[in-house]
Order: structure tokens, then sequence, then C-alpha cells
């Protein structure tokens, strides 16, 4: 009778606090948009750092920053929402029953830690790899209270295994953060009345929030976890070429023209002006030498395309278009950039899964690319659906990897040699010309098949896997698609566009010495069956 008794008061004094939290996840509200925010104190960038989410302060300024795949917010309405929501965030963090009180304040070491709360009585320091471990439960939770500063050694790590999110990891700090260069950082930081600091190197899969401090960072990449109930990113509906999807190369109106041997997979024409210099045999598709029917439905269904997405509201504004590129990360959105713009580098776009997301990129003004510039695909992101708007004439320079529909409106196109186009070059008005180039499309509603060259990651494809990259003395090519070692080729150039090395391919993985080749970036060719099967970007860090 007695014990009876005894679990019933248990039971109903547990009932009675509803205030205390066992390992649930704090609610951010819309903190959860931010990835670097102050509630008061600046915050500074130096160095190219790549960052996606908002960044704000709500009383002080965000200075330094370039590109940055969000919202920037200072001193408005959503930095004092976001203020609010952070101090409820926090002292949910702060209210939550701890289930574990380590004895050292030394985390990582390789230990593996289950999902739970874990009190340290003070100043925590990481050193190398701390592995949590949600046991196959993605919904699992990991709280860490700090009754201190904390810090992270030079190249330390926290791994997640068995389900675990960095969207369900929390980090609630009493003082200073601190990260060492080549920190890898997973979970949302709430520093309290402290600032943070993160330096060359790191990167942050979560967030970095304070109550009241400064953050700086420098040279730093810095993106929001997906998952947890986030929103799925889409990107807008994407505009219907109707007969201009039939087309790779077009104009409204002015010539069409080639010199050199280029392919081009799609219908090429103009619906004013003449098309010359293509060899039929390297065109899957119709030349249009002379304005026809099918230019005029092109013409028309093209500047009806153009309206569409001339008209869509963008969501992100990318503040530096001179600046474009620099291995910059886009996720599903629709970007303006409101000048001018120059690609240099690399640009990412990332699908983050969906292979249906649409990523509009509306530019009023010219675009130029640098030589060897290169836009990547990654996680689902599909060329059909990477739309460029262009106000002005548009340059893809020597040797480029370009992806995606390109709709220039009133402006001439040039697309230069060794450029590898892995979508479509269209212009309302203007001339368009191209010098041995390789132009690929999948028009599955033209009956066209899909495109001969897999413009992807040069680390991982579903042809050719070249690894390490980047290499040093030696890089290794596995051909994973048997059908593909005939007559194999793999050719490196400088950035002058000079071969620097040569090597066939007759062998499922060829190991191929580069200690001689200095240190930088290069392009390679994978060729076969006089055609181009790969193509990509190396780094060679000798």
């Amino acid at each position: 009778m007695k014990t009876n008794l005894l679990r019933i008061l248990t039971a109903s004094v547990l009932f009675a606090i509803p205030l205390i939290h066992f390992g649930q996840a704090p609610n951010l509200g819309t903190a959860a948009d931010f990835v670097l925010f102050s509630s008061n104190g600046a915050i500074t960038n130096s160095g190219i750092s790549q960052i996606t989410g908002n960044v704000g302060t709500n009383s002080g300024s965000s200075t330094s920053f370039g590109n940055v795949n969000g919202v920037m917010n200072d001193n408005d309405g959503a930095s004092a929402q976001c203020a609010t929501d952070l101090l409820l965030a926090y002292n949910q963090l702060n209210k939550t029953v701890a289930t574990f009180f380590p004895t050292s304040l030394v985390l990582g070491n390789g230990d593996t830690l289950i999902a739970g709360v874990y009190s340290l009585s003070g100043a925590t320091s990481l050193n190398l790899d701390l592995i949590l471990n949600a046991k196959g439960n993605n919904n699992a939770v990991f709280i860490f209270q700090i009754q201190g500063a904390f810090s992270a050694n030079a190249a330390s790590k926290i791994k997640l295994i068995n389900g675990a999110q960095a969207c369900n990891v929390f980090w609630k700090v009493e003082g200073l953060v601190s990260m060492a260069s080549g920190t890898t950082m997973r979970g949302t930081i709430i520093a309290n009345n402290a600032a943070i600091s993160m330096n060359t190197g790191d990167t942050l899969e979560g967030r970095a929030l304070s109550t009241t401090g400064a953050i700086n960072i420098d040279g730093v990449l810095a993106y929001m976890p997906i998952g947890c109930g986030s929103t799925v990113l889409t990107g807008p509906a994407a505009p219907a070429l109707v007969s201009a999807a039939c087309y790779g190369l077009f104009s409204g109106n002015g010539s069409v023209t080639n010199t050199g041997i280029t392919h081009v997979m799609g219908d090429i024409g103009t619906n004013t002006g003449l098309t010359a210099g293509f060899n039929a045999s390297n065109v899957t598709g119709t030349i249009h030498p002379s304005p026809d029917g099918s230019t005029a439905a092109c013409a028309a269904d093209l500047l009806t395309a153009y309206n569409k997405i001339n008209t869509m509201p963008y969501d992100i504004e990318l503040l530096y278009p001179a600046q474009f590129g620099n291995n910059l990360v886009l996720t599903p959105h629709i970007y303006l950039l409101n000048a001018a713009t120059v690609l240099t580098d690399t640009l990412y776009l990332n699908a983050e899964g969906n292979s249906d997301a649409v990523f509009v990129i509306q530019i009023n003004g010219a675009l130029s690319t640098s030589v060897y510039s290169n836009i990547i695909l990654t996680n689902g992101t599909q060329a059909k659906n990477v739309f460029w708007k262009v106000e002005g004439d548009v340059s893809i320079n020597n040797n480029s990897v370009f992806n995606g529909i390109i709709i220039c409106h009133n402006g001439a196109i040039s697309i230069n040699n060794g450029v590898t186009l892995n979508g479509k070059a269209f212009t309302t008005s203007g001339a368009l010309s191209t010098s041995a180039i390789i132009a690929s499309s999948a028009i599955s509603d033209c009956n066209i098949t899909t495109a001969i060259i897999p413009i992807i990651d040069a680390n991982v494809n579903n042809m050719f896997l070249i690894f390490p990259n980047p290499f040093s003395t030696i890089t290794n090519i596995v051909i994973q698609d048997p059908s593909q070692m005939i007559n194999c080729e793999w050719s490196i150039y400088n950035v002058l566009g000079e071969i620097v090395l040569t090597t066939p391919l007759s062998q499922p993985q060829t190991t191929i010495e580069t200690g001689k080749l200095s240190s930088g970036v290069y392009m390679y060719k994978i060729t076969g069956n006089n055609k181009v099967l790969q193509s990509g970007r190396l780094t060679s860090n000798q």
C-alpha cells in the first residue's frame, strides 16, 4: 500500500512541473532562419567566408561580408523578433534537466556520446573527435550545458552517426566561444552574454547565436542544418519553355554562328538572320539555316519565358555582383544581382536532396566569366532546373563549365573555346557565337537523348571517379562504367589551356604520378570514341 502511494505521489509531482524539460529541442522561432546573429553586438567577417542563412544583429552592424546566401538583417523588425525568440530558446535550454554530468571538462578525444543533456560545470574544450551516436533515432536530441567558456582546438571535429542530425544538437555556453582553425562544429550554439569567434578553415553546420556579444569570423563555411521540420527548399515554379525546349542555341533576332568543332544537343536557329558554321554530323537536332515556322514559335515562347522570369519577385539579393562565384554555395531560391556580374572560379548549386528544386538567377546587367570558371551541381541539382536571366551581353570564357539555361535579353552571347555548356543558350535579340564548344541538354519532350556530358563534381560522378582531389604526388581514376573503357584518354590542362599531362585509360583503375605538377588549379578532360566524356577541375597542393 505504501509503495503504491509513493508511486502515485512521484507521478503527481512529475506531472505538476511542466516547465522542466527533459532533453527536448528548444523552439528557436525566427532564430532558426539565422546562421549568425547577436542580439547586441557587431557581426564581422574577414577573408572569403561562405554563408548560407540570414546574418544580422539587433544592436550593432554586420560588416565586411561578401555575397551571403541569405538576408542581411541589422536593426530591423526581423532582428528584433529574432532577439526575442533567441532569449526564449536560451531560457528553455537553461532550464532543461541534465541527464549526464561528465567529470572531465575536455570533450572529444575519440569519445562517443549518446543522446541526452550533458551538464559541464565550467570552462570546457573540444579536442580531436567527438562522436554523437543517435542509435538509429533521427529525433535524438543532444544538449550541452556549459557553465563557462567553450573552446575548440585546431582540427577538432563533431561527428554524427546512426541518424544523429546537426539540427538536434544544441550548445548553451555561459562564456566566450572560440574555435581554432580547421574546426568542424555541428549544432546550434547559443552564447550567453559573450562573444563567438570562428577562424580560418572552420566549418559550422548549425548556427552561432549570442544574446549579447560580438561574432567574428574569418574565412569560414557556415550553413544552417536541414531536417527536424525545416522548410524543404523547392525554389519557384520553372518557366515553361514550350517549343524553345527543343533548341540548344537560339536567337530571336540575330545571327547564330560557329567556328571550330562544336557539338550541340538540340535544335539551332534564329528567327531573324542566318545560322552558319555548324556541322550537322555534330548536332543532335535540327539546324535551321534561315527563319521558318519553328523559329517563329521558338521566338514567341522564349519571350514569354523571359517575361515570366523577369517578373518573379526575388528572395535574396547578392550584394556584390562583381565578386560572384569564389566558391559561393547557393540553394533553391530566386536570386537578384543588380548590376553587371562576373563569375570567377567556382559556384556551387546545392538542391539539398530535392532533384526537382529550381534555381533562378536574375542578373540586371551583363554576365561574364573567368577562364576555367566552373558551376558545380550538388545534392540532386539538375541543369534543366537552373535559369539565368541576363539583361545584357553574355560571355562564357575559355574552358569553363556552365550549367543551366541562359535567357539573355537584348544582348549578344559569346561562348568561347573549350566551354562545356550543360544546358541551353538563348537571346531574345542579339548575335550568338560559339567556338569549339560542347552544348548538351536533356530534352525528353523533343525525343532527344540525355546529355552526353555529365558535368558534376570531379570527386564523385557516375562514369569516372577521380581521387584524391586535391592531389599531391598521385591521383587515381576509376572507370565506374565498363562500357566507357574503349579508347579512353585523360588530359590535364593548365590555366593557359596547355596540355601538361596525357594518359591512356585502359584499366578499371589507373594510378597517375602527378609529383611534377606545380601547385595550382588545373582542368581535365576524359575523351573516348572521339567525344568528351567528362570534364572538370583538379587542384594540386604540392
